[in-house]
């Protein structure tokens, strides 16, 4: 992409987020875009965004187009589901408010660890689901993408807890839990870095043929 190209691009891409760890990751796997990447309190405050989807699609959809229609920028939206085997699935779409709407990541973690029990470990299977949605500023989703990332649940956090469930998703092959994983490794292997290298070059096109904004 050349110099005329990156110029056009837009300054600003909303990301439809408040969790500091994911923005963070944003900024870490969209780094190379010269755009300048904000989270949702900058632009919005403190509007709510109802994710009632039926499906990680829908709810990062609905994010997306909710908030580039109130700031009027490209805005990329996500929705994360965390998928155990032994839990026939679960939590899902559920997996942010596992243990209740206002559930903090300690309460979701230390409901999943109680659910599977005495699971044996090498039966604790699960994967990470990451559902990216890209709408244009009037709200019109223009691209999606999804990565997934197999791994495994510990018998007990490992490493830090500020994260989601980072601290009890274990990749098997590296025997490390994604938060004790390298940042060079993570922005290759998680589900959202995989998510984002699908979706990237449509963003490049999409962004790069809007003008700035």
């Amino acid at each position: 992409m050349g110099a005329a190209d990156t110029d056009s691009l837009p300054k600003t891409l909303c990301i439809a987020t408040r969790n500091a760890g994911k923005l963070a990751e944003f900024h870490r796997l969209l780094g190379k875009l010269p755009v300048n990447i904000v989270g949702l309190e900058v632009q919005l405050g403190t509007i709510e965004i109802e994710e009632n989807g039926a499906s990680y699609e829908e709810n990062a959809s609905i994010k997306a187009a909710t908030v580039a229609r109130q700031c009027g920028a490209w805005t990329l939206g996500d929705d994360t589901g965390l998928e155990v085997d032994a839990l026939g699935g679960k939590p899902g779409i559920l997996t942010a408010r596992f243990a209740g709407a206002s559930a903090t990541a300690e309460a979701n973690r230390a409901k999943l660890l109680a659910q599977l029990g005495e699971v044996a470990l090498e039966c604790r299977t699960a994967r990470f689901v990451c559902q990216l949605a890209l709408a244009d500023p009037a709200g019109e989703i223009r691209a999606t993408a999804v990565g997934c990332c197999r791994g495994r649940i510990t018998l007990s956090p490992t490493g830090p807890h500020s994260f989601g469930y980072d601290s009890l998703f274990e990749l098997i092959e590296f025997h490390r839990t994604l938060s004790v994983l390298g940042e060079a490794a993570k922005s290759l292997l998680t589900h959202r870095a995989r998510a984002v290298q699908q979706l990237l070059p449509e963003m490049i096109a999409l962004l790069g043929s809007s003008g700035r904004k």
